[in-house]
């Protein structure tokens, strides 16, 4: 049998050393070690076995991280650039599945030509070549592979999409529009958002998760990206899908949803936004719910644009960031 990677390149981490300048933070209880990738935008983030794979959007590239602690390039360099805002797209996530992996590929580069791989769901087989299981998405940010088959959060067409591995697939649910206040939109514009009135955003899906039969889903909220706009949201995984409960209300455009060993939820926001400078430097933050009382606490501030957490055993997190940035949060003692 072929080896399942086609090893390409050897990119070695560079572990940040302390007092290199403001760095994100733990609380007490936790430690926090850094590594970072010059040039990189790392995006999503799953286990494979004791590997970690993780996807570059910068340079289209998936990567495997093992024991080492290198990162090893694999498979093909996927479509990737910079789409219509200004934001990097490309593979968003790479995971283990069906005896290969699949990775989910964003839309068109701005300045591109569409492809074959553009907003769709690949699948990578042990000798490297590519099948396009489906191509009918408009921006599938983020996935996961359960009960024979995949749930697909399509964030430019605001849903959630359920496709087999033979490519059928199917609408679970479409978010509608949020509401905001017009006191919050009054510092955009005084005359247009007066006392009063409403405005309505897209819910823009971005995370997904399963835990305890529920169906976990980040609403990141659409421009122009309100502090405490966003949500988690949930619906049965069977049975009847069409009125999503909110679990968690007021985050900072979350991103990224998983849940510990512990059953504890947590919450990856991408931060706040500012109409001049776009999301604020190290507005970032990784919160955990009491899986009681859903009080969050923050475990890891100071991020610039993060974009998947991925719980790696029970005392360990990994954290993805568009700077080039890998964080390990690690519990000092497991409870």
């Amino acid at each position: 049998m072929r080896p399942f990677y086609t090893l390409i390149v050897v990119t070695g981490f560079l572990l940040l050393a302390a007092g290199a300048g403001a760095e994100p933070t733990a609380p007490p209880g936790y430690t926090l070690k850094t590594f970072n990738t010059p040039g990189a935008a790392f995006a999503g983030l799953s286990r494979d076995a004791e590997g970690l794979l993780v996807s570059d959007l910068a340079s289209g590239r998936l990567y495997r991280r093992g024991a080492d602690g290198k990162l090893v390039a694999f498979g093909p360099v996927f479509p990737h650039g910079l789409d219509v805002i200004g934001d990097p797209t490309g593979p968003y996530r790479v995971v283990r599945a069906h005896d290969g992996l699949v990775v989910a590929q964003g839309w068109t580069p701005v300045g591109s030509k569409e492809g074959p791989f553009d907003h769709a769901l690949v699948a990578l087989d042990a000798a490297g070549q590519v099948r396009v299981i489906s191509s009918d998405f408009w921006n599938p940010f983020d996935f996961i592979a359960a009960s024979g088959s995949y749930y697909v959060i399509d964030s430019a067409r605001n849903s959630v999409e359920r496709l087999l591995p033979g490519g059928s697939k199917s609408t679970i649910l479409t978010f509608r529009r949020m509401g905001q206040a017009a006191t919050a939109l009054r510092s955009l514009s005084p005359t247009e958002f007066t006392e009063g009135n409403s405005y309505e955003t897209d819910a823009v899906p971005a995370g997904i998760a399963l835990h305890g039969g529920r169906l976990y889903i980040a609403l990141f909220g659409g421009f122009p990206f309100l502090t405490g706009a966003g949500e988690i949201v949930s619906i049965p995984e069977a049975g009847d899908q069409s009125m999503p409960q909110i679990d968690v209300e007021a985050l900072n455009a979350p991103v990224s949803i998983a849940f510990d060993n512990d059953g504890e939820m947590l919450v990856l926001e991408h931060g706040t936004y500012d109409q001049k400078e776009g999301f604020r430097k190290a507005s970032g933050r990784l919160l955990k719910f009491n899986k009681m009382t859903r009080e969050p606490k923050v475990i890891l501030e100071g991020l610039t644009r993060p974009v998947s957490v991925l719980v790696w055993d029970e005392r360990r997190m990994v954290v993805s960031a568009l700077d080039g940035n890998l964080y390990v949060l690690t519990r000092e003692s497991a409870r």
